[in-house]
């Protein structure tokens, strides 16, 4: 419908200046006429007004103009806190409601905004539910003189309004509040928690259970570390607790905390939190014990030595109890070797004990051998390097040792080049697997050096991940009780580090040994691991054995999901999805299972879970708005109220009716002709003449 305006507008034959100053003339002889009692004054007066409207050429403009429609926002609540109880089902009701109502309004658009669900698009990131962000932007592409107003729907946990003075709306803002005004609930706060600890260590975090808005009294608490035997204690509510982790291994120490229900509650998501505490090694202890010397004895070393988490003491037995040349004791510059003090007293302080080349020579009695096995099946860990004397009747595996040692020598020493090379099982082994030179495909050779020695074994327990002269055993890995043992079976390694025909991967080898040895979750060989990168959950599978079986993800919510992995190289099958909540989730294949925590320990969004209408108060009172609490299914009218009136009251709401238009056409019609105007000029001037001739 079309509306017609009417104005007057100017349109000066010559510019302002010259007109500004013939009036001024025309003023200054007029008043000098009327002192002067001139008569025909009143003519000229009637003439020289007549002539400068001449010269500013007036004409009315008739303006067609189109109304515009007013245009109404609302925004709708689709955060995590909104699925608590009825809210989400009173903000749909009411949205429908508003929908009727708005639309009954001929001259009013409804654009309707939904926001606040996590995105599945982004990264995690606790930011809380952000809807005046969507509000501004739903409001960029309308004129300013088109806003009606705004409705948001919601709990009133809106993390993102502004301050008034930076608020950028000047139409008025309602909130519909889908909550009661008297909710309480309990929660779990975790006050302070370290990313990272020492292993063999105990971590301490500080927890709070708080009963919303002022509840006081226990509540029980229980911890879990890594899915393990719950740890229950009785705290008490609105005081800090610590608690104690310990940090059993390396890599992610998973705790999962939960408090009962309390007396009144809202949702149980806020009565859990999950976090990752890394365990990481202060210093790596290793012994390492040469039998006697040899070109190899110092790869060992320097190879641990470069390592700055390694803490190295190194023994070479130089002088065995049955070399006696009669050399007095006092001449001799060797130190006796404290036996006693290492395998007895102080065995228990070492990570990692090796023995390089060593064979029995009476330096170690059984009794001391003995504690060393017993030091590996209580979580030690031992590297054997042998050598020659490995296939003898000296071999450590003819000594109490030979307990926990996988392989046993079948007394042949076979001496002839040969290249090491990668198992069939060491392809699946992470220690061996993908090592640099080593082809992919394991009926090829790695173009690695050639060795010149291998102690012939058979391989009793254990996986031999290299194989040396006919596909034998040459690195054997085997766990012993709680401890673990490595055995290679061959003192070659030297060659590798001098070079010799193109060398290999000594170095990297060594460190994957010694740190499988060492429990490095990395290098387990039989694992399921979940991790959690930006929004994505990401599930890996290490086995020594091809497993297609689809593992079980359970999120927060509860609810199991299978999830399908795709094999890769390296005995590894993985695969990802999509996370959008925070919280734990656990990966099971059956066998083993696998924690992750996804987000902030504390998430805003799940921080205040009662509906709240302190977070809007300022911004609604700026803008003249109201605040409307819904949850009892009571809904304001909504009205269409002037610029300048008030836009809420008593169960109504008002949207503002601005009368925008857009001028569609224009017609204008001169209000003095030029033929008609200048003849009354004329007759003017022509009446004072003849007034003052008189």
């Amino acid at each position: 419908m079309n509306a017609l305006g009417y104005s007057i507008a100017a349109s000066p034959l010559l510019p302002w200046a010259i007109i500004a100053a013939f009036g001024a003339i025309a003023a200054v002889i007029l008043i000098f006429g009327v002192i002067r009692r001139i008569r025909g004054t009143l003519w000229r007066l009637a003439g020289a007004v007549m002539l400068v409207l001449i010269l500013l050429d007036p004409s009315l403009v008739q303006e067609q103009r189109q109304p515009q429609k007013d245009v109404a926002v609302v925004v709708v609540d689709e955060s995590p806190s909104m699925r608590i109880g009825q809210r989400r089902q009173i903000a749909d009701d009411t949205l429908k409601s508003v929908t009727q109502r708005i639309e009954s309004f001929k001259d009013l658009d409804l654009r309707v905004v939904h926001a606040g669900a996590p995105d599945a698009n982004a990264p995690m990131a606790d930011t809380g539910t952000q809807l005046y962000t969507a509000l501004s932007r739903a409001l960029a592409d309308i004129p300013r003189a088109r806003v009606a107003g705004a409705i948001m729907i919601s709990d009133g946990q809106i993390h993102d309004m502004p301050a008034p003075a930076q608020l950028g709306l000047d139409a008025p803002l309602h909130v519909l509040l889908t909550g009661q005004p008297d909710e309480a609930d309990r929660r779990l706060v975790v006050k302070d928690a370290p990313s990272f600890g020492l292993v063999g260590k105990d971590a301490q975090i500080n927890v709070r259970v708080e009963d919303l808005p002022n509840g006081t009294g226990t509540a029980r608490l229980t911890m879990r570390k890594d899915g393990g035997a719950a740890i229950i204690r009785n705290v008490a509510v609105g005081q800090d607790v610590p608690l104690t982790v310990p940090i059993d291994h390396g890599g992610p120490n998973v705790v999962e905390l939960t408090v009962d229900a309390g007396p009144h509650e809202l949702t149980l998501d806020n009565n859990r939190a999950a976090l990752v505490i890394n365990g990481v090694r202060d210093r790596l202890k290793v012994l390492l014990v040469s039998g006697e010397p040899h070109q190899g004895e110092r790869t060992w070393r320097n190879i641990l030595k470069s390592d700055p988490s390694v803490d190295l003491i190194h023994f070479t037995i130089l002088r065995p109890p049955e070399k006696q040349d009669g050399t007095p004791i006092r001449e001799l510059s060797l130190i006796a070797f404290p036996i006693r003090e290492l395998f007895d007293e102080k065995l228990d302080q070492f990570d990692l004990i090796i023995f390089d080349r060593y064979k029995q020579m009476n330096v170690l009695p059984p009794a001391y051998l003995e504690n060393i096995a017993r030091f590996v099946r209580n979580g030690g860990a031992l590297l054997d390097a042998a050598g020659p004397s490995f296939g003898t009747p000296q071999s450590l595996y003819r000594t109490p040792l030979g307990a926990v040692l996988p392989a046993e020598p079948t007394g042949n020493i076979l001496e002839q080049g040969y290249i090491p090379h990668v198992s069939a099982a060491g392809h699946r082994h992470p220690v061996t697997a993908d090592l640099p030179g080593s082809p992919a495909d394991p009926t090829k050779m790695p173009a690695w050096g050639r060795w010149f020695l291998d102690v012939e074994a058979q391989a009793k327990r254990g996986t031999a991940v290299l194989n040396g002269l006919g596909d034998r055993p040459l690195l054997v890995l085997d766990r012993v009780g709680e401890g673990r043992v490595a055995e290679m079976l061959s003192d070659q390694m030297w060659l590798w580090t001098r070079g010799f025909e193109g060398g290999g991967p000594q170095a990297e080898l060594l460190r994957r040994v010694v740190y499988w040895l060492m429990k490095e979750p990395d290098l387990e060989e039989n694992d399921l691991r979940a991790e959690v990168q930006s929004n994505r959950l990401v599930v890996t599978r290490q086995s020594l054995e091809p497993d297609d079986t689809p593992v079980q993800v359970t999120g927060p919510d509860g609810v199991p999901r299978p999830l399908t992995l795709a094999p890769q190289s390296g005995g590894r099958s993985t695969a990802s999805m999509v996370i959008t909540e925070s919280g734990l989730y656990r990966v099971t294949d059956g066998k083993r299972t696998a924690l992750a925590a996804a987000g902030a320990l504390n998430p805003i969004e799940l921080s205040d879970v009662r509906t709240t209408d302190s977070k809007v108060a300022a911004d609604v009172g700026a803008t003249n708005g109201g605040t409307f609490w819904i949850g009892s299914g009571s809904l304001p009218d909504i009205r269409r109220v002037g610029p300048d009136r008030t836009a809420a009251g008593r169960n109504w709401l008002g949207l503002r009716q601005n009368g925008d238009y857009v001028v569609t056409g224009v017609s204008e019609t001169p209000l003095l002709p030029g033929l008609f105007a200048l003849l009354l000029v004329l007759g003017a001037f022509l009446l004072a003449w003849r007034r003052e001739g008189r």
